[in-house]
């Protein structure tokens, strides 16, 4: 009676509200799915879902159920934490990053990881923190290094790293003496981060001068594409000098001194409360491992 395996797929069709989201999060087939919940539906002999051509939702009894099957399933995942080996967790972690912890230390975090959980698979997605967020929420993600923390209920947060910002140019841009006032700033287009996140919403408040206006901000997604920007003497940058330490030490890209005080990046592992995270804590805590490890001694 309601094997443990048709309890998890009972749980994840309840949380994700979709059949084909919950054989994709389990790695395993949509018919698969419909067969399990039927079986166990037959098994106890209640309804257990009510399906609709657009949407389910749970029957008095799926929602009793789907308490006990979190209790299970949260009994299980702190049974192996405690007692298996590394070696012997598996399943399907879909991890979202920064493109900030790609530039820096994520494949040094993927190779312990691998070393560590050699029956894991991590699916890695790149995207913008509020993005994350919001897969987070709808449990489209397992796991996301972002910039944190998530306030939302039932979220856990690991603090990973902070990322100083500093302004950027060209070796050959002249901006003038230096530390360079507000109005000194605002004289060039600044580039940074996208208009979703926390650098651009402080540039764009900080930076305003009644008398001058809106100060021109130029977005992207791609650290990358930031990089080249600044290299091709478009603006001043706005970003962690970490992820250009080669362009630094080559002289490309120099750090340029302001009066404006930069806050920092900080960035948090971040994974819902549910099941206690599962595989996702234990890979949030080698993260933070990690990041801790990465960071210069006189930074930490």
């Amino acid at each position: 009676m309601a094997d443990i395996r048709s309890l998890e797929i009972f749980y994840w069709v309840a949380q994700l509200q979709s059949f084909s989201k919950a054989a994709e999060r389990l790695n395993t087939t949509q018919p698969a799915v419909s067969q399990r919940i039927a079986a166990l539906e037959s098994e106890l002999r209640v309804k257990l879902i009510d399906r609709s051509p657009r949407s389910i939702s749970l029957t008095d009894k799926g929602r009793i159920l789907v308490d006990y099957a979190e209790r299970f399933l949260r009994l299980r995942s702190a049974m192996l934490n405690a007692v298996a080996e590394p070696e012997a967790m598996s399943g399907l972690v879909r991890l979202g990053v920064s493109e900030t912890i790609v530039q820096t230390w994520l494949s040094r975090f993927m190779e312990r990881a691998h070393a560590v959980y050699p029956n894991v698979v991590i699916d890695i997605t790149v995207d913008v923190s509020p993005n994350m967020r919001d897969a987070l929420v709808s449990r489209e993600l397992d796991l996301a290094f972002l910039l944190g923390p998530v306030s939302e209920p039932n979220m856990i947060n690991q603090r990973l790293c902070d990322y100083p910002l500093k302004f950027i140019a060209a070796h050959n841009l002249d901006v003038g003496k230096e530390p360079l006032s507000k109005r000194d700033v605002v004289k060039y287009p600044i580039i940074t981060y996208p208009k979703t996140t926390y650098p651009y919403t402080f540039l764009r408040e900080i930076l305003s001068i009644p008398e001058l206006g809106m100060p021109r901000i130029f977005t992207n997604s791609s650290l990358s594409t930031i990089v080249r920007m600044t290299q091709d003497r478009i603006g001043l940058s706005v970003i962690p000098p970490d992820v250009i330490r080669d362009e630094l030490a080559s002289g490309e890209l120099r750090i340029v001194e302001a009066e404006l005080e930069l806050p920092n990046l900080v960035f948090t592992a971040t994974y819902p409360m549910a099941l206690e995270g599962g595989l996702a804590a234990p890979l949030a805590q080698l993260a933070c491992q990690i990041a801790n490890q990465e960071r210069p001694e006189d930074d930490k």
